[in-house]
């Protein structure tokens, strides 16, 4: 018989460190060129007028001037109608 028991594992301690997505300016708010407007995963938010997305879908401002967030009905390529969420800068 053992006399000490053995080792056992945890589960403590490995919790991912948060990616901080989402919204970073607001409608109605300036932004200068170059300002994060929102990140995110995937493309929940589509590019509109003086936006730019980069390549982890992150959307910036590609001029200054007041965010706007609006939706918008968009075709799919088989036909169907569908609303989408687009940021633009005016």
């Amino acid at each position: 018989m053992a006399g000490k028991g053995g080792k056992t594992t945890t589960t403590l301690g490995r919790d991912s460190i948060s990616k901080r997505l989402g919204v970073k300016i607001f409608g109605g708010q300036k932004a200068q060129v170059g300002n994060i407007i929102v990140r995110q995963r995937g493309e929940t938010f589509k590019p509109g007028k003086n936006v730019r997305i980069g390549k982890d879908y992150t959307i910036y401002a590609a001029k200054s001037g007041i965010v706007k967030f609006y939706e918008k009905k968009i075709r799919l390529f088989d036909g169907r109608t569908k609303k989408a969420k687009f940021v633009s800068v005016n």
